[in-house]
C-alpha cells in the first residue's frame, strides 16, 4: 500500500489557438495544485517534446483540453489523439484518471461533442473518466451567469469566450472557477485511487 503522504501528479494536455482555452487549462492546473500532496503540469499539444510525453506517461491523471472548432476538438488535439496509439497498444495509460474541458465562441457550439470525444479517447485507453459534480448554475429566472457550471455541463467543464473578446477578457470568472473545481476534483480522486480506501490485508479475493 502506498505511503500515506504519497504524491500524485495531474497533467493538463491541451491546445489553445487564441489563449482562451489556455486560461481554462491554467485554472484546471491551479485547482489540482491546490490539493495537498498533488502537483499539476501544463502540457501544450502544439509543441510536444519527449519530456512532455514522459510527463503524461508518469502522471496519475490526465485532463484533456481543446477549443471546440466546427463542433469538434481542434486539429492539433486530433493529431495528438492519433499519436497516442503506441501508448494504447502498450496500455501505458490504463487506470489513470481522465477528465476534460473545452471552450468555444458561442454558448453551445456543440461543445458536448468535444467532451464526448475526450471521454471516448480515455475509455479506449482504459482510463477512469471523471465528470463535473456541480449542479447547473444560471438555471432559474433569478439565477446569474456568475454561478459555477453556468453552461450546465456534467461530462466536463465548458467555457464560453465571445468572438470579439480576447483572452484577457474571456472566459468569464465563473467558467474559470468551474474549471478550477474540476481540477480539484480530479486531484482528490486520483489521490484516493493512489492511496486506496481499504488496506490490502483486508481485501477479500
Amino acid at each position: 500500500m502506498p505511503a500515506p503522504h504519497s504524491q500524485i501528479s495531474v497533467a493538463i494536455a491541451f491546445h489553445s489557438a487564441t489563449g482562451h482555452t489556455a486560461r481554462q487549462a491554467a485554472a484546471v492546473a491551479a485547482g489540482a495544485a491546490a490539493v495537498a500532496d498533488a502537483s499539476a503540469a501544463l502540457v501544450r499539444l502544439d509543441m510536444l517534446a519527449d519530456d512532455d510525453w514522459t510527463t503524461l506517461d508518469e502522471a496519475d491523471a490526465i485532463v484533456f483540453g481543446s477549443p471546440t472548432h466546427m463542433g469538434a476538438p481542434s486539429a492539433p488535439f486530433t493529431a495528438f489523439a492519433a499519436a497516442t496509439q503506441g501508448r494504447w497498444l502498450e496500455d501505458r495509460w490504463r487506470d489513470k484518471v481522465a477528465a476534460g474541458f473545452t471552450n468555444s465562441g458561442t454558448i453551445a457550439g456543440d461543445k458536448l461533442n468535444t467532451l464526448q470525444t475526450f471521454s471516448i479517447l480515455a475509455a479506449q485507453h482504459g482510463m477512469i473518466w471523471v465528470g463535473l459534480d456541480l449542479k447547473a448554475g444560471w438555471a432559474t429566472s433569478d439565477g446569474s451567469p456568475d454561478e459555477l457550471n453556468r453552461l450546465g455541463s456534467w461530462l466536463g467543464a465548458m467555457s464560453h469566450s465571445p468572438l470579439d473578446l480576447d483572452a484577457a477578457a474571456a472566459p468569464r470568472d465563473s467558467d474559470l472557477r468551474t474549471a478550477e473545481h474540476l481540477g480539484r476534483r480530479v486531484a482528490r480522486l486520483a489521490l484516493e485511487l493512489r492511496r486506496g480506501r481499504t488496506p490490502a490485508a483486508e481485501v477479500v479475493a
